[in-house]
């Protein structure tokens, strides 16, 4: 049976984390569970950007997945990026297909100047974790804009996405 491990970095609230749990065993019909706390690779700061290269998180969440888990999903508290680009919500291992890595950051509305809102938050952490969870089961970036396999270069285009997959990514994955 399918499985995702889900591997905090530092203190990541409990009920986010069970959300997210739940979401992913109704979506990829998987067993999942938390594991305990990984801390954050110091070599993946990078201190005049104030951001962690999603990569380096990355590879140290696929080297912490149990080998009774399938797959890996990391969850930060901290901004992500990749060299060719400003930010990242999240990263996944593509290749391997195991593991992948999602940043809580900039999924609040607080990072936006905004008043919080825990409806707002939830759903978008959930659609992030699909969205990179969807990149281990082998989908690459959808065309259609409310799909949650479509790339997302902004917070707007995150909640304009559906919690799920369109038709055509859903027959990719048999889902």
């Amino acid at each position: 049976m399918e499985s995702v491990v889900i591997i905090p970095a530092g203190k990541i609230d409990r009920e986010i984390l069970r959300d997210i749990s739940e979401a992913l065993q109704k979506v990829f019909h998987c067993k999942t569970g938390i594991h305990q706390e990984m801390s954050m690779p110091l070599d993946a700061l990078d201190a005049k950007r104030k951001q962690y290269h999603s990569s380096v998180v990355l590879k140290k969440v696929k080297s912490l997945k149990p080998e009774n888990y399938t797959r890996a999903l990391g969850i930060v508290d901290v901004d992500l990026y990749v060299p060719e680009l400003n930010f990242v919500f999240g990263e996944a291992d593509i290749y391997s297909r195991v593991a992948a890595v999602i940043s809580l950051t900039r999924l609040r509305q607080e990072f936006y100047g905004l008043n919080p809102d825990k409806k707002i938050f939830r759903l978008r952490a959930i659609k992030e974790a699909i969205h990179e969870i969807g990149h281990t089961y082998g989908l690459s970036h959808c065309e259609n804009p409310q799909c949650i396999m479509y790339f997302s270069n902004s917070i707007k285009e995150t909640d304009k996405k559906e919690p799920g997959f369109c038709h055509v990514c859903r027959k990719k994955v048999n889902l």
